[in-house]
């Protein structure tokens, strides 16, 4: 079985993740291809048995490589077990960290004619020290708003490894079975 996993990450938290499940899906006796979804022009997805793409969140927006990604490949992505995840600080809050409950997640969802087999939603991580100076003020004054950390000397990373060795478990099942 070969595995297509695409990323699009900001930050690097997302590559992060994905390369986590990269890992978890090696052990497992699975090959895998990690990409990043914005240096993919041309691809052959028959070459795959199934597809996993994760994405980050900025400013309320996923890239938009992933629609145009989803939307030029939704038939052969719909036809083969897919899963999507999305990255984002708003998951800090186990609330927010479901595709039902995280709003980016949902309207992606609803908005792109991919329907992946399995949907997850991921916190990112806070790095305030390698921001652009615009971007540092712009994610503090965001997370004063939604009661974040503020200090911009901090770096704190929100993922819950666990939850992502779950999702790689998820995955591996739903594969399984198709």
């Amino acid at each position: 079985m070969h595995c297509l996993l695409l990323y699009s990450s900001r930050d690097g938290q997302t590559k992060k993740i994905i390369t986590r499940i990269a890992e978890n899906l090696r052990r497992s006796g699975e090959l895998c291809e990690l990409r990043d979804l914005a240096t993919v022009k041309t691809i052959n997805l028959e070459s795959y048995d199934k597809i996993m793409i994760g994405a980050s969140i900025r400013y309320g927006h996923f890239n938009s490589a992933l629609k145009k990604f989803a939307i030029c490949h939704q038939q052969q992505l719909n036809k083969m077990p897919t899963a999507f995840f999305g990255v984002n600080l708003t998951a800090r809050k186990p609330e927010k960290r479901t595709p039902e409950t995280n709003v980016y997640v949902r309207n992606f969802l609803f908005n792109t004619p991919w329907k992946p087999d399995l949907c997850g939603v991921f916190a990112g991580a806070l790095l305030y020290p390698r921001y652009h100076w615009l971007d540092r003020i712009m994610v503090k004054m965001i997370m004063k708003m939604t009661g974040g950390e503020t200090d911009t000397t901090k770096e704190v990373e929100y993922t819950d490894w666990q939850q992502v060795d779950y999702f790689t478990d998820d995955f591996l099942k739903i594969v399984s079975e198709k």
